[in-house]
């Protein structure tokens, strides 16, 4: 059975978020690290958008600018994404393909059932619904992405503390004449949170539980992350997810 390393959560930027990604990738390729399970949160606020986006279409990079929030190009894909500093939970999962099932949507159920598990813990029934969502009630909770390259999996993806809509949707390209109170409504009929279901959980309930159902039935240790995957990390951000040539890719 592999041994995994659970990194407990810590807040970073949104160039170093996807540069430890990219770096404790490479270190699980070349065996230095074990296959990890890392949580996180954004700090400052960050929008993320897919490998496959346009950065003007997607994002009102000005707003972004003018009031702190960075912006980041994944190397997953998948939409634009508001990663709210106090508002969720992100995790990463990084391990060997050969550790989850070959077929893309299987692996998403895997592991996104972990998070179901999690949220059942708390006291909140979900499910996961194909191809990378988890649903509450008709609404979705947490959503994910994944990307395979040089045998080695990631899967990240957030988990709704809280909901700041209004915010998200200034900030990711939606008409203006559009968010409107009813817009707004819409939407929180299609999204939701832990505090939106019951505002008595705390985060570190949902820290503890995701901890929890991540690790059960694993052989695992706590860990950090190691000074080499720092160091890589820390070159990774500065010369590729903080530069204006990444993150205008497309």
């Amino acid at each position: 059975m592999n041994k995994w390393r659970v990194i407990d959560i810590a807040a970073n930027n949104a160039f170093i978020n996807m540069a430890l990604d990219e770096a404790i990738s490479q270190a699980v390729r070349t065996r230095e690290s074990q296959p990890t399970i890392r949580f996180y949160k954004w700090q400052p606020s960050a929008v993320s958008i897919g490998y496959f986006q346009s950065l003007q279409d997607e994002v009102d990079t000005e707003l972004c600018k003018k009031i702190g929030v960075d912006i980041v190009r994944r190397r997953t894909g998948g939409g634009a994404v508001y990663h709210d500093s106090t508002g969720e939970i992100t995790y990463s999962i990084i391990a060997p393909e050969g550790m989850f099932p070959k077929g893309i949507t299987e692996s998403y159920q895997e592991i996104c059932g972990w998070i179901v598990k999690a949220l059942g813990k708390i006291g909140i029934a979900a499910e996961f619904k194909p191809i990378n969502d988890i649903i509450t009630n008709g609404k979705k909770i947490s959503g994910n992405a994944q990307t395979r390259r040089n045998g080695i999996l990631l899967q990240h993806g957030t988990i709704l503390y809280k909901l700041d809509v209004a915010t998200m949707f200034s900030l990711l390209k939606v008409p203006k004449e559009k968010i409107s109170d009813k817009f707004i409504a819409d939407v929180k009929q299609r999204v939701t949170s832990v505090t939106d279901i019951n505002p008595q959980i705390t985060e570190q309930q949902l820290k503890d539980a995701l901890i929890a159902a991540f690790t059960e039935g694993k052989e695992f240790e706590l860990g950090s992350v190691t000074a080499n995957e720092k160091a890589a990390a820390e070159k990774l951000a500065k010369e590729r997810y903080s530069s204006d040539e990444w993150n205008n890719l497309r």
